[in-house]
This record gives C-alpha cells, sequence and structure tokens, in this order.
C-alpha cells in the first residue's frame, strides 16, 4: 500500500509540473531522486546492476585502437597517408572484404590508371604534359603579316601585337584577338535579289543596289568602340546612299549622274564613322544597278521612250536652225564682200555684176544668140545640145 501510495505521489507531483512521472521508485533508472529520465523500452531495468546511492555512474570505456578517420574503427591498423590510388581503391571497394577484387560486384568499377615500368604512377607525367600544353596554346601566338593581334588583360585593353611571333601571359590572364587589317570585306547592300527603292530629287523612286569596300583602319577603335562593326556600316552606307539619290533627279540617277552619287556617299559614309571612332576606313562604294520600280517598269519603258523620241525632234530641229544660219551667216558675209567692192569702183562692180547675172541666167535658157554677119540666123541648136556627146577615143 505504502508503494502505490508514493507513485500517486509521484504522479500528483508531475501534473503540477515539478517531478518526472516516470522515475525509478528505487532510484536505479535517472540521475535525481525520484528518476528523471524516462524507463527503457525493453524493460531491462531489472537486469541492469545496482547503482550504490550517493555514487556516479560509470562511464562506458572507449574502444582501444587508432583515431583514423579514413580507417575502421576496428581494423586495428597503423596511420596511413592517404593518397590518389588509395582513395581510388576505397571507392573502387578493392583492397578491402567485399571490395571490387573480392567479386562483390555493388557496382562499375573504374579504370586503374597505368603504371611505368618502374611501378609509379603515370599520373604527375600527365599532369605535367597537360599543363605545358596549356601554357604553349595560351602563351604563345603567331600573328600573320596581314593581322594585327590586340591582348587583354582580364577583359581589358593591354597593348598591340604586330606580325610575328609573340608571348603573354597565359589565359585567363591575357588572351590575344587577332584580325585582318589589310583586306578588303565587301558589303552588298541589299542582300541577294531583294530590293531597295530610294526616293530620288525629282520625287521618282528608284531601285537601287550598291557595294561598299571597306578595311580596317585602326584595330584598337575598331574592336572596343562598335558593338557590331559590320550592322554599323550597313546602316550607315543606306543612310548615306539616301541622302546622296535625294538630292539628284531620276536621269542624272541612271545616267551621268552615278560616280558624283557614289564619290558623295563615300564622303558621307567616311565622315560618320569618323565621328563614331569606328576605326574603319572606307575604301569605296560602287553602285551596280539603277532601275525603275518592277511595278512601274512597263510604264516607265513608255515613258522613256517618249521622252527619247521629243529629244530626238529637238535634236534635228536644232540641227536646221544652226544650218540654216550658218548659210545666212555666209550670204550676208559674201554681200557684205561684194558691197566693200562696189564701194571702191561702183561702175565695173555694177557691169560686173550684170555680166554674172546674164551668164547664169542665159546658162539655164535652151536659146543661142549670134551677132557675128553672114551667119544663118537660125540652127537647131538646142537639139544638138542636148545630143549625148560621143566617148573619147582610146589613145588620143
Amino acid at each position: 500500500m505504502s508503494s502505490f501510495g508514493e507513485r500517486m505521489t509521484r504522479i500528483g507531483l508531475a501534473m503540477a509540473g515539478k517531478k518526472s512521472p516516470w522515475g525509478d521508485p528505487d532510484g536505479a533508472g535517472g540521475t535525481e531522486p525520484g528518476g528523471a529520465t524516462p524507463p527503457a523500452a525493453d524493460g531491462d531495468d531489472a537486469d541492469a546492476p545496482e547503482q550504490p546511492a550517493g555514487e556516479k555512474p560509470q562511464e562506458p570505456k572507449q574502444p582501444n585502437g587508432p583515431r583514423n578517420p579514413w580507417l575502421p574503427p576496428s581494423s586495428g591498423e597503423g596511420r596511413r597517408s592517404a593518397s590518389i590510388e588509395d582513395i581510388f581503391r576505397a571507392r573502387t571497394g578493392r583492397g578491402r572484404p567485399g571490395g571490387g577484387d573480392g567479386g562483390g560486384g555493388k557496382g562499375p568499377t573504374l579504370p586503374r590508371l597505368p603504371q611505368r615500368p618502374d611501378g609509379k604512377s603515370w599520373l604527375p607525367i600527365g599532369i605535367a604534359l597537360v599543363v605545358a600544353v596549356w601554357l604553349g596554346a595560351s602563351m604563345v601566338h603567331r600573328i600573320s603579316p596581314q593581322e594585327k593581334g590586340v591582348v587583354t588583360t582580364f577583359g581589358k585593353y593591354s597593348r598591340m601585337l604586330d606580325p610575328g611571333m609573340a608571348l603573354t601571359l597565359p589565359w585567363p590572364i591575357q588572351s590575344v584577338s587577332t584580325q585582318d587589317v589589310t583586306s578588303i570585306r565587301r558589303e552588298s547592300i541589299p542582300e541577294g535579289d531583294g530590293e531597295k527603292l530610294m526616293l530620288t530629287g525629282d520625287q521618282n523612286l528608284v531601285d537601287l543596289s550598291y557595294l561598299v569596300r571597306w578595311n580596317i583602319k585602326n584595330l584598337k577603335l575598331y574592336s572596343f568602340q562598335l558593338a557590331d562593326p559590320d550592322q554599323t556600316v550597313r546602316e550607315v552606307a543606306e543612310a548615306a546612299m539616301r541622302q546622296s539619290i535625294a538630292e539628284v533627279t531620276l536621269n542624272d540617277a541612271m545616267g551621268a549622274g552615278r560616280a558624283s552619287i557614289e564619290q558623295s556617299a563615300r564622303d558621307r559614309m567616311q565622315k560618320v564613322l569618323d565621328a563614331y571612332r569606328s576605326g574603319i576606313l572606307i575604301q569605296g562604294v560602287d553602285i551596280k544597278k539603277v532601275d525603275p520600280p518592277a511595278k512601274v517598269v512597263d510604264a516607265f519603258k513608255e515613258v522613256l521612250a517618249a521622252q527619247q523620241d521629243a529629244q530626238s525632234d529637238v535634236n534635228r530641229a536644232q540641227a536646221w536652225a544652226q544650218q540654216t544660219t550658218a548659210r545666212a551667216q555666209g550670204d550676208a558675209a559674201a554681200f557684205d564682200k561684194v558691197y566693200e567692192q562696189y564701194k571702191l569702183a561702183p561702175e565695173v562692180t555694177r557691169r560686173r555684176m550684170y555680166y554674172e547675172t546674164m551668164e547664169r541666167v542665159l546658162s539655164q535658157t535652151d536659146k543661142v544668140i549670134v551677132e557675128t554677119p553672114g551667119v544663118t540666123p537660125y540652127l537647131p541648136l538646142p537639139q544638138l545640145m542636148q545630143q549625148p556627146k560621143p566617148a573619147p577615143t582610146e589613145g588620143r
């Protein structure tokens, strides 16, 4: 009855938050009087040796042996150094009971590194070769005669490399980018057979295609000033060409004005690219085709033919006017000469003019006037004059 009363007393204290209801009444289950540790689940408290009252419980003894974290606690082996082969052997399970060599078959095995004839590993030599190749590839640079190189240190411009062999710090400390600075690059606008319509100064549309030739003038500016140099060249070329075409008429664009348009577009492009600090030199602009738009090409040909006919009529009229003017100027000059002679000798000039006029008039008539006496006054001289003359005899 006393034991039942004590248990009820502890349960009441536990509900009040003062003591554990699982305390052992004999003091064997906890460190505090009354027991603060819950009892074991398997109920082996009865088999545990009793702890005398007032004595501390004995701590469990630590096992004797090496304290190497790479070895099992109970192996009993001495401390060894951790090498690459040991790590691979430990991962593959070789060299330990139940490992790879033991035929465990518990997982894939890694290939074993080959060994040199003296029994040493090839791994240091392989690492040295890889490092040597990496240093040679990243430090030694060969610049072609038509190229130049830009050296950057951690992405920032450092220096320029001329053609030939050059040394730099290894990657990623320094890196080298090369560009061909002598070859002429070409940009065809538009690309392929596309249509590029532009407006002339007399409000006509033309289908224009042209070619831009350029090269690199300053590699440092070319590499760092423009995000996309090729696209910049194309956009600047189109803007310059549209401005140049807008300053000429349709006839000039399709005729003799091509050379001036090309030069104007080239100058404008170079001016804009220099303002951008692009490092690009425009070699020239060549117009390949200037045609009317495809939709109006038939009407354009008819208009062009009519214009050519009108121009031909104008040219013929101008030629006739020039001939008439020249003839009149010649007659006037001849009259002036006769008038000068007439002023010097009026009577002689008058008689001479009379004789020349009568000779010209009578030469066109069919009558013959004979003033010599004794001659028959009429002869069929006109019929005789109209008969063909005999051909001259050979040898005379």
